[in-house]
């Protein structure tokens, strides 16, 4: 199961095509030190690996589709069979060429020499800037070097324009494959979240769910945590991004799980809450289905042509009125929302794009007043929340929250496909129903 090469020579003859004259270049991620000279796991740069497919550090990928002989070009660390020894394989600047379809390839300390090459046809560079301070220094300096000499050539680069606005929208839609990996990683991330239910009990602590979740994500083949695993009991739960995960779990508390799987770099993104002795309290279960109503009435929403923040809009209005059902605000429904005088109780936004990263690329917005339309093959969470923390401050002029409603923290998210005729929740295996959680 993978992404294969024609696919990976598809995205890169798509990316040439919209560049035209223009001289696209990224670059992988650096590797980061957790400690002295040991290093964390490397995880590539998602723009990178989504047109190369490449997964090693030190490298550069340059694409040219004005140049006669090469259109995709690999810049890589060499073979070194001392290095090697140490750190783990390299590809090498052969492998470049055989395993990943790169027309020609350098060593990566031959980057400078060459570049130019590649740049000075260009009508302009496509580059990123601001990932890498120092490569940036490297791009703009070619470029300024190009930019006074201009006059003599009479062509060449002159201007820089970012890929985000080229290449994302094609990150945005899913292609089968894709859906593939998404749907491993989700089902991973669904067999973790029901493992985590059976296990749980009163008096574990946080950490030894996070244990059994994250040893379910590796024992079917997963990366690890997609993001680091939010375990939240009790009043941690009004924290959205909790991740001590060190208290002991008590009786009558909720359990908040907000866990998902990275599977070849797709990734899951489930939030379930539930009671640890499997007995909501009054309060509790108040909140619980204000939550889950409103959820349900924003998947619906999630359809082809509908909005982005359709579903956003609905579970607002969902929540607030049942909240002013339930005496934790007063006044009318509009206006609450105007003012955002809900905010103390839901301060997000209901979803965002999934895919190669969790909070994945796309633009929401097409200008300040419009929001982007959903389309097919587009994946979205939906996730609405209250959090009535134990030291929640009501807006002006909305009534004190009684202390029985205090430290109640509630989310439900689910991941979202937008389909031709609506929508498929990808994460359904999960149960969230008060009587399949209880």
């Amino acid at each position: 199961m993978g992404i294969d090469s024609k696919e990976y020579s598809q995205r890169r003859e798509k990316l040439m095509q919209k560049i035209g004259q223009g001289t696209a270049i990224f670059r992988s991620a650096p590797t980061s030190v957790m400690h002295n000279d040991v290093e964390y796991i490397f995880r590539q740069d998602s723009d990178f690996f989504y047109l190369t497919g490449f997964n090693e550090p030190e490298a550069v990928a340059v694409f040219a589709p004005h140049h006669e002989e090469h259109r995709f070009i690999l810049f890589v660390q060499p073979k070194d069979h001392e290095k090697e020894t140490w750190t783990g394989y390299r590809c090498g600047v052969e492998g470049a060429k055989e395993k990943y379809g790169a027309d020609v390839a350098y060593p990566i300390t031959e980057l400078n020499e060459k570049l130019p090459e590649y740049l000075t046809k260009a009508d302009r560079i496509y580059y990123h800037l601001g990932r890498d301070k120092h490569f940036n220094e490297v791009i703009l300096s070619h470029w300024q070097g190009l930019i006074r000499t201009y006059q003599k050539r009479g062509s060449g680069p002159v201007a820089i324009e970012d890929t985000s606005p080229i290449l994302h929208p094609m990150r945005q839609v899913k292609s089968e494959a894709e859906l593939m990996m998404l749907r491993k990683a989700m089902d991973i991330s669904a067999a973790a979240h029901n493992r985590a239910r059976e296990f749980v009990k009163v008096g574990h602590y946080e950490y030894q769910i996070q244990a059994e979740i994250e040893h379910t994500f590796k024992l079917n083949g997963g990366i690890g945590p997609a993001y680091p695993s939010i375990v939240a009991s009790g009043d941690n739960a009004c924290i959205l991004h909790y991740i001590e995960n060190d208290r002991q779990i008590q009786e009558n508390d909720l359990l908040l799980i907000d866990a998902g799987c990275s599977y070849s770099y797709y990734n899951g993104d489930i939030t379930r809450t539930f009671p640890v002795n499997g007995k909501f309290t009054g309060e509790q279960k108040a909140i619980y289905e204000l939550v889950l109503e409103a959820q349900l009435k924003a998947i619906e929403e999630v359809k082809p042509g509908n909005p982005y923040n359709e579903f956003h809009d609905i579970a607002v209005c969902v929540l607030v009125q049942g909240l002013i059902d339930l005496g934790l605000l007063k006044g009318d429904l509009e206006e609450i929302i105007k003012e955002e005088k809900y905010k103390p109780f839901y301060m997000h936004r209901t979803g965002h794009w999934l895919g190669l990263d969790v909070h994945d690329v796309g633009v929401y917005k097409k200008d300040e007043e419009t929001w982007y339309p959903l389309q097919p093959g587009h994946v979205l969470t939906v996730e609405p929340g209250i959090y009535i923390g134990k030291d929640i401050k009501p807006a002006e002029g909305q009534p004190e929250i009684p202390e029985r409603w205090r430290g109640i923290g509630i989310r439900i998210e689910d991941d979202i496909l937008v389909t031709k005729t609506g929508h498929e929740v990808l994460t359904a295996a999960v149960p969230k129903a008060i009587d399949e959680i209880i």
